[in-house]
């Protein structure tokens, strides 16, 4: 029996094939309530978007209030969450971060002056374990607000690039990104490009610039096909005009036009914002609304105006003299300071100052056991590198909310961390677990950057390998009619009332991390070379002034440090290090101090701070996980004394016999002459006889000197049975006659045996 159509929806679908998968947008099946709503998939990953805006902006808003929600759903990928309440809680780094990187795009592209409240929510609901659902996210929150009727100059789209071998390769899968030298995200529009993202193993320029116009182009077809949605489901446009306030603007500039311009040629941050407040104030007093001016303006229409009076003052003199706020060239870096081992007792530490911004960098060596666990939808992973990066209100002067780090913090230090993770030791070569702190002590511009010189400079003080120095540079833009200006090593001014905010890290090779992100609605492929150019110049520069304070590692770490090595085990041996219950591996943790890491793959790291510590343990694995060599000589403690030998327990938990015949050159009547037990003693491994069991040799030893005594053989009887004594032969060769036909003569075998035992 055939089913009804069903009416209630009126669902309406794109596909199209992206980088050989397909790619579909849907709306008017879920989330109908919502302004609007887009489920993107591609292939199997599944990412609802959902946007909603306010009708009238909040009394008193002077800000833009739009917030971007990336959240995953750990059904997604058929998990449940860890944890004792076994459910989704606060934001992960991931999502934190996917949350900042759809917000960077889009932002800029709202009209101006609309101020009433956005929120994009974007919720993963399938994912296949292949396709990233970060940039899935980015194509349905883009598809949403185009649908929605707010008031966005959009569609964005956006693509992830790799790149390996010489090419750049599309939206690779998680298993493709193993080995890549590249991993960038790209968003933009049809013009050209909002926001870049990128972890770089030192590659040149013109690589990086053609791995964002690859991804550009690459994503012309999402945004045709979210056009294309729009064309069937958009809602009408919300009813909104931007505000002229262009009178307000020429009165503020008359009354305050040349005090700002003066004030901006102040070098000092403190008194330079002192003198701009002194012309606000004075056009304030004048122009804003009080009790002597009812017809005055609005306090916040008047803060925004003058606001863009500033940047009208501030970019028209650079524009027009090519001097900068604090009187340096367009292309210059203010004077840098770099000092390493500021702190007594932590592992390695920096203090890095460039102009009125300034970091303290702190790097401290773990063990094994400090791991960070990371939980998310591919599973639960462990880190051994990670970047903490602080911002006190202190640093710009103000008071302000300490607690958790907020999404500005947690994106600065990933930023930081993608660009010194290039250099980093492979973990082979040094096992050791790294937390880098970087503290911002001041700040007036890119203290991002100022955090990337300062933690490389710290790893080196911290005797961590590293490859090469690592320095980074801010750089930015002035876009206007009568000319364009990049700015190396922006203030904070700069960055404020500028177009762009372009981070570049790397070392002398190439780059390890490119971060741009803009303020007005697309660069040009030609503006992003000349700046990676010109950034290319100021971040050499800032390597050569890193260098006179440090320009290698250490070739040691820190007396501070836990001494640490790696080893490696027999798999099949684990089970003997680790013992029943771990009773083994505790044994040896209590004993030595030290601490022991086992890995499934045979891998051992042991960490002590006392150097001896570190050996004894090593020791202590390495004899119960190798095999004695025949012909070695080991130090053994005597456990047990018979009347036909000693048993010396001398490798691990192997014991091994010293036949009465090995204990010494001379002959012994009896072991106990010679040994007893918990003597300390130094043994030859003779071999192993017919049974497995163990021969050891005393008297092939120097027991002073450990050396091997020339010319010993081993000719005394093997096995463990008692030594014959003077008789016994006869005796038993006796026996033997007796047990014969006729009765034993005189002289017969008991004799023979007596004569040879003589």
């Amino acid at each position: 029996m055939q089913k009804e159509k069903n009416t209630m929806f009126d669902i309406q679908r794109v596909t199209i094939d992206w980088a050989g998968r397909p790619l579909t947008l849907e709306t008017g099946r879920i989330a109908r309530q919502a302004d609007g709503a887009v489920l993107a998939t591609y292939g199997e990953t599944s990412v609802l978007a959902a946007v909603v805006y306010a009708r009238k902006a909040k009394e008193g808003q002077d800000f833009f209030p739009l917030t971007v929600n990336y959240l995953e759903r750990y059904y997604a990928a058929g998990r449940v969450p860890g944890g004792y309440f076994k459910r989704e809680g606060r934001p992960t780094e991931k999502e934190t971060l996917t949350s900042r990187l759809i917000d960077r795009p889009i932002r800029p592209l709202f009209a101006d002056g609309f101020k009433n409240e956005v929120q994009v929510t974007v919720t993963v609901l399938s994912y296949d374990q292949e396709n990233d659902p970060d940039i899935v996210g980015m194509v349905a929150a883009s598809a949403a607000l185009v649908i929605s009727g707010a008031p966005f100059a959009g569609p964005i789209a956006a693509a992830r690039v790799g790149y390996k071998d010489g090419a750049y390769i599309i939206n690779p899968t998680q298993e493709q990104m193993e080995g890549f030298e590249l991993d960038l995200v790209v968003a933009g529009t049809t013009e050209g490009v909002m926001m870049v993202e990128s972890e770089a193993k030192e590659l040149s320029e013109d690589v990086m610039l053609g791995a964002v116009k690859a991804g550009h182009e690459s994503f012309q077809k999402v945004i045709a096909a979210i056009i294309s949605l729009a064309e069937k489901a958009a809602k009408e446009p919300f009813a909104f005009e931007s505000p002229d306030h262009s009178a307000l603007l020429k009165s503020i500039q008359d009354i305050a036009g040349a005090d700002l311009s003066a004030a901006y040629k102040i070098k000092d941050k403190g008194e330079r914002h002192d003198a701009v407040n002194a012309a606000r104030e004075k056009a304030k007093a004048a122009l804003v609304k009080s009790e002597t001016n009812p017809t005055g303006a609005d306090p916040l229409v008047f803060k925004e105006q003058f606001k863009e009076a500033e940047a009208k003052v501030v970019r028209g003199d650079i524009i027009r003299t090519g001097s900068r706020i604090d009187g340096r060239k367009t292309d210059q870096v203010r004077a840098i300071v770099s000092q390493v081992g500021v702190l007594p007792r932590t592992h390695g530490s920096s203090l890095f100052t460039r102009g009125e911004t300034q970091a303290l960098c702190v790097a401290t060596l773990g063990t094994a056991e400090d791991e960070q666990y990371i939980d998310g939808l591919e599973g639960t992973k462990k880190e051994k590198f990670l970047l903490h990066y602080n911002f006190p209100p202190y640093s710009v002067g103000e008071t302000g909310r300490g607690g958790s780090p907020g999404r500005r913090e947690i994106g600065h230090g990933k930023l930081a961390w993608r660009a010194v993770k290039a250099v980093l030791p492979k973990g082979e070569d040094f096992p050791y677990t790294l937390r880098i702190v970087s503290e911002i002590m001041e700040s007036n511009g890119s203290s991002s950057m100022a955090t990337v010189c300062g933690s490389s400079l710290a790893m080196m003080d911290a005797g961590v390998p590293i490859t090469r120095p690592v320095s980074g540079i801010a750089m930015g833009l002035i876009k206007e009619p009568n000319g364009i200006a990049i700015l190396s090593d922006i203030l904070g001014d700069e960055d404020h009332l500028g177009d762009m905010d372009f981070k570049v890290a790397g070392t002398e090779v190439g780059v390890t991390s490119l971060q741009m992100d803009l303020k007005i609605d697309s660069v040009t492929f030609d503006i992003m070379k000349t700046a990676l150019a010109q950034a290319n110049g100021g971040r050499l520069h800032i390597l050569a002034e890193m260098n006179k304070a440090m320009d290698g590692a250490r070739t040691e770490v820190s007396e501070n440090a836990p001494k640490m090595i790696s080893m490696k085990i027999p798999v099949d041996k684990i089970r003997d290090v680790i013992g029943t219950g771990g009773k083994v591996i505790r044994e040896i943790v209590e004993k030595t101090g030290a601490k022991i890491n086992v890995e499934d793959d045979g891998t051992v790291k042991i960490a002590a701070v006392e150097k001896e510590s570190l050996e004894m343990a090593q020791k202590w694995i390495h004899s119960l996980t190798a095999e004695p060599e025949i012909g070695a000589i080991y130090e053994g403690k005597v456990v047990k004394v018979m009347e036909f030998g000693a048993f010396v327990n001398f490798f691990g938990a192997k014991d091994g016999l010293v036949h009465v015949s090995q204990l010494a050159a001379e002959r012994v009547n009896s072991p106990s002459d010679v040994v007893k037990e918990g003597d300390t003693v130094k043994v030859k491994l003779l071999g192993f006889d017919d049974r497995g069991k163990v021969r050891l040799s005393m008297k092939a030893v120097n027991q002073e000197t450990g050396e091997a005594i020339e010319g010993v053989t081993d000719d005394g009887p093997t096995g463990d049975r008692p030594p014959r004594r003077e008789g016994d032969r006869g005796g038993r060769g006796g026996d033997r006659g007796g047990r014969g036909r006729g009765p034993r003569r005189e002289g017969g075998g008991g004799d023979r045996a007596k004569e040879g035992a003589e």
